[in-house]
């Protein structure tokens, strides 16, 4: 195999990453299709195992971050050709303050 061909073939390997393709593939998932994908699942449950046999509090915090992130942006993020308006921004800011809220509370105010 020669540079050319190398190149060519790494060049449609990393096509789907690109940030058109990332950004259209984010608005057009649902979160059935984000939990029904088994890697994801296993990733989740690995992290949450792992989390609580070791009691680690950060781990299952940061969890629960990315698990609420992903929602609050799937429900705050308009579909393609809407502007951002202050109704739409409403679930982000509700969302973002809940998820804070747990985390400064857990880390913060609630010690062992």
């Amino acid at each position: 195999m020669d540079k050319q061909q190398l190149v060519e073939k790494t060049t449609e390997t990393l096509r789907p990453f690109e940030t058109a393709n990332v950004i259209n593939t984010m608005q057009t998932l649902t979160i059935e299709k984000v939990f029904s994908h088994p890697a994801v699942l296993f990733f989740i449950l690995a992290v949450f195992f792992f989390g609580v046999i070791k009691r680690s509090k950060p781990v299952l915090l940061t969890l629960f971050m990315l698990i609420g992130l992903i929602v609050i942006l799937r429900y705050a993020m308009p579909t393609p050709g809407d502007d951002i308006s202050m109704k739409s921004m409403l679930p982000f800011i509700g969302g973002g303050l809940v998820v804070g809220g747990v985390i400064i509370y857990f880390s913060l105010i609630k010690s062992d």
